[in-house]
């Protein structure tokens, strides 16, 4: 059973990171509010199923608890997707997820500031060979070109969707007190889809969608179903049987994933400067998160 876990862990990971190639062929084919609706519509309708097979109908809302659904979808949901498709119009699909690996970088620096959790020197030095990392693969080995020319609007537009994650990753810090794990991500999804339904039509979905090439389809679903549904079950499946230490470890693999799949699927170069830096940034976070467990030990202890 531990061996089934490991593999499905794995594969989340390998899921994840062919969510940035699936945003790559869907880039320019598909608005990228178009595509925010459809992938959350389809991850609504399985993981609505979910959570009504598996925790019944859910009880009654009060003012608190949807105000946390709303802020949930409005981050991780509307923002963060609306960020992250527009990046991947722009930019490749290695670059754009060694940016987004820095998520538990920035989730450290931010719960320092607003949750006076403590920056170790552990944890500061993952940050600084994290950022240095980043910094090589998105100026192309030349950091000191980014003070010069600064960062192309890929790049801010898949910062935006790190923002996004960092809060919406924070929010959920509270909203964890009102919801279990399934429901919180289902309530945001829905929330999301409702969010982005006026949107999507104004920019002329349904006009657009008899256009939809077949692959275009398969990638809306495939971020829908293999990059939200089953890679959230399945992660959340390890945390219970290895802990969130060990599962949060899997996740390395996320930029190496898109690297090589880029590389293999849209022939996207694989520079010495991205190599580089993705090494830099997974040793970043590596070292980040292993200083989070041992502090966590030390309170648990």
């Amino acid at each position: 059973p531990m061996t089934r876990i490991y593999i499905k862990l794995l594969l989340t990971a390998i899921f994840w990171g062919g969510t940035f190639i699936a945003g790559r062929v869907i880039a320019g084919h598909v608005n990228p509010v178009a595509a925010a609706f459809l992938r959350f519509l389809v991850a609504s309708v399985f993981l609505v199923g979910l959570t009504l097979k598996n925790e019944g109908l859910p009880r009654p809302m009060d003012v608190k608890r949807v105000l946390a659904l709303f802020l949930l979808g409005a981050t991780g949901v509307l923002a963060y997707n609306l960020f992250f498709f527009r990046g991947l119009e722009l930019i490749s699909a290695g670059r754009a997820s060694l940016i987004i690996a820095n998520n538990p970088i920035f989730i450290a620096l931010f719960s320092f500031l607003f949750f006076a959790e403590k920056l170790t020197p552990l944890k500061i030095i993952g940050i600084l060979i994290s950022v240095t990392g980043a910094s090589l693969a998105i100026s192309g080995g030349n950091p000191a070109a980014l003070l010069t020319r600064g960062l192309g609007m890929g790049d801010l537009y898949i910062l935006g969707a790190v923002c996004s994650w960092v809060t919406y990753t924070l929010i959920g810090k509270r909203a964890m007190n009102r919801f279990s794990p399934l429901a919180a991500v289902t309530g945001a999804a829905v929330t999301g889809v409702v969010m982005l339904f006026i949107p999507a039509c104004l920019t002329g979905m349904a006009a657009e969608i008899p256009l939809y090439r077949p692959m275009d389809w398969a990638a809306i679903f495939y971020l829908g179903f293999f990059g939200t549904v089953l890679g959230f079950v399945w992660y959340y499946d390890g945390i219970r049987a290895i802990g969130p230490a060990r599962a949060g470890l899997f996740i390395n693999f996320v930029p190496l994933s898109a690297i090589t799949l880029g590389c293999l699927l849209l022939d996207e170069p694989v520079t010495f400067s991205l190599a580089i830096g993705a090494l830099l940034v997974i040793t970043g976070v590596i070292l980040t998160n292993t200083a989070s467990v041992r502090m966590l030990k030390r309170r648990v202890v």
